[in-house]
């Protein structure tokens, strides 16, 4: 655990009692303070007074005596659509809101950082798709190089769960957007911008406001480098505004398909080929094809940042190439899990938006492609060009249908629900094809999570390899 520093006999309310806000409390109660929670749910504000924590309505204004901070959960809006009634309190009575992030950055580093021979860094990844591939590999190349590495945030563990720093570690934090949107304090070492596409924009009031949120992550704290996807405008509004000018290597450009050799410092990846160049010299250079952990251009793209990150804190060319052989990839997202008969089955659950299934179809030749859910504004329509790629669809859940009118010549069938499809594309498929779970919606109709779909996918996989 990381005690919050600078709380000692301060009273500061805990907002959301899942596994983020309960961590908060005992690291919040750690540094000395008083902590007051509240969550929406019955049942988990039971479990938390049993674990000893005070509970008091934050609606109430009568609750807020003494009250010097708000710390809120990051999946409770604190603006739009609308703030929640505590975080409006909040405002309304000029306490400031903040989150386990905000409170990490500011309490990370301590005074035993002073006997270290080598100062710990964080390397903080944000983005629309990849963030979660990224991180997870970022660590596993810091573990295969020996460097002492801890993972969090998004992906494994809370941020405050932490253990604090040991000397010469490297955090690896993931960040969505709800994250990097609200936290007062944002200092990482290196910052890691992946990608941008629409997603979330109920939350963030737009495009601009999604963009906005991942966009403090670089604005608020000025990471001694930034590591930027610029495939999209707005990675390339980004990089320009955090380089001084064409000869600043402190931003890394990153790219899948761009050649990038006249930028100060870039690491891109084209026909299957990372390079590194600095200074307008080639620097380092990677065979990806045959690196099965990470199929497709969009892992290439993945491979690219997690390079860059890598080198920004000084691992060698080939520290990295190797522990890119060794890495198995990330459950739900590009993961073969069988090879039945010359038919390939593969896990990408987590691809739950349009340009995320965009990259899985472009990964692959011969799919038979499962797909459906609770589809998101503006359907799939913009799948058009990797339907060649596609030999039929087999659509299930809610948004079936609504998939079906927009999928043009392309062969399909309503197939409901998982058990269906994977049983009518694996009767179908041939030798040589690729039966590919990648839904482009996501998950709420049939399934708690990503996650568990992913895992329903698999288990009806193994069934049919006996």
């Amino acid at each position: 655990m990381i005690p919050v520093q600078a709380v000692e006999g301060q009273t500061i309310a805990v907002l959301g009692l899942g596994r983020s806000g309960r961590a908060t409390a005992a690291a919040l109660a750690a540094g000395g303070a008083q902590v007051v929670a509240w969550d929406d749910g019955a049942d988990t504000r039971q479990a938390a007074e049993a674990e000893g924590l005070r509970i008091a309505d934050l609606t109430r204004d009568a609750n807020w005596h003494g009250v010097t901070a708000l710390i809120t959960s990051p999946g409770i809006p604190h603006l739009y659509p609308a703030p929640h009634p505590a975080i409006l309190k909040a405002c309304q009575l000029g306490i400031p809101v903040d989150n386990d992030i905000g409170l990490f950055f500011r309490s990370y580093a301590t005074e035993d950082w002073q006997g270290f021979d080598r100062t710990p860094k964080v390397i903080a990844v944000t983005g629309s798709n990849g963030k979660s591939t990224v991180t997870a590999l970022i660590h596993h190349i810091l573990q295969e190089a020996g460097r002492p590495t801890q993972m969090g945030g998004n992906i494994g563990t809370g941020v405050l769960s932490l253990e604090p720093a040991c000397d010469g570690e490297v955090v690896v934090l993931e960040l969505s957007s709800y994250q990097t949107d609200l936290a007062r304090s944002l200092t990482p070492d290196v910052a890691v911008f992946t990608n941008l596409s629409p997603d979330h924009l109920d939350r963030h009031g737009g495009q601009g406001g999604y963009f906005a949120a991942k966009r403090r992550l670089f604005a608020e704290g000025g990471p001694d480098r930034a590591v930027i996807g610029v495939d999209e405008v707005e990675g390339m509004f980004l990089a320009g505004q955090m380089q001084m000018g064409p000869a600043d290597d402190r931003v890394i450009r990153v790219s899948s398909g761009q050649k990038l050799d006249q930028a100060a410092w870039s690491v891109f990846a084209r026909k299957g080929y990372l390079a590194e160049y600095r200074k307008g010299r080639q620097a380092g250079s990677i065979d990806l094809r045959a690196i099965t952990g990470l199929p497709g251009e969009h892992n290439h793209q993945n491979a690219c940042a997690a390079y860059a990150a890598c080198r920004a804190v000084g691992l060698a060319p080939r520290q990295i190439e190797a522990a890119f052989h060794s890495f198995p990839g990330l459950p739900h997202r590009s993961q073969t899990v069988a090879e039945i008969g010359g038919v390939r089955y593969v896990n990408d659950s987590k691809a739950t938006n349009v340009d995320a299934a965009l990259k899985a179809l472009n990964a692959f030749e011969r799919i038979r492609w499962i797909a459906g859910g609770m589809g998101k504004d503006g359907g799939i329509s913009l799948l058009a060009p990797a339907l060649g790629r596609v030999a039929k669809a087999y659509l299930i859940g809610h948004s079936a249908r609504d998939f079906a009118l927009q999928l043009g010549d392309t062969p399909y069938e309503i197939a409901e629900t998982l058990d269906q499809a994977v049983a009518h594309a694996s009767a179908d498929a041939a030798s040589g094809d690729t039966v590919l779970l990648a839904p482009a919606a996501a998950s709420f109709d049939q399934y708690p999570n990503f996650e568990k779909r992913g895992e329903h996918f698999m288990e009806l996989v193994e069934a049919l390899a006996g």
